[in-house]
């Protein structure tokens, strides 16, 4: 074969690439921009399945998904990062609040929460986003686990009072897990916070 032989299949060969490259990317961004929205309508229905799992549907009459502003209190709420709280009114009533707080002092890191808390300071419920504590130990505060985590439902700051918002091994009134008492701790401490950043914050929160 000469060298000008060997040169043209050579290009051949990189024009065949070139081309399926391309044809490979107009097929990604095809069926990126027509799969995108159905995405993002999944994503939502996803996060407004596990909005009403701590408020049901029926106790509200606005977008809750869309009716979201950011809060940031590191002592209280236990991120740096901005927290998303979510709004819920019926009929331009406040109904609840709910927090994307987190448990920063987890056995295996950050425990990320889902916090609802009523206009009139009591909890809603609490649920667990996402986590890294330990299967069999730890993860107990799922609810998929243990019913451990309902277990907040209809409290507030006063019941029980500040002081006993502990696990019972350090004189407080929420169970700890076999083997597991960081992790529990570490979610009653946070759900406490949330219900004193509310408290502190009430009018600011549902400022229109």
């Amino acid at each position: 074969m000469s060298a000008r032989e060997a040169m043209r299949k050579s290009l051949l060969g990189a024009t065949l690439l070139a081309v399926a490259a391309a044809v490979g990317v107009a097929i990604v961004a095809y069926t990126f921009e027509h799969t995108a929205p159905q995405i993002r309508e999944n994503e939502r229905e996803v996060l407004l399945a596990t909005l009403n799992e701590v408020l049901p549907a029926n106790e509200y009459d606005n977008a809750l998904v869309d009716d979201a502003i950011t809060v940031t209190d590191p002592e209280m709420l236990g991120t740096t990062q901005p927290v998303t709280v979510y709004r819920a009114f019926r009929g331009g009533e406040p109904v609840a609040a709910l927090f994307t707080s987190v448990a920063p002092d987890g056995y295996s890191g950050e425990i990320r929460l889902l916090v609802g808390v009523r206009a009139d300071g009591r909890l809603s419920g609490v649920r667990v986003l996402a986590h890294k504590e330990t299967p069999g130990l730890g993860d107990p505060i799922e609810i998929r686990r243990s019913d451990w985590i309902t277990s907040f439902d209809g409290r507030a700051l006063g019941d029980p009072p500040l002081e006993r918002w502990k696990v019972r091994r350090d004189g407080g009134v929420f169970d700890q897990f076999t083997g597991a008492t960081i992790t529990p701790r570490a979610v009653v401490k946070a759900v406490r916070n949330t219900l004193i950043y509310f408290e502190r914050h009430r009018e600011e929160l549902f400022a229109q």
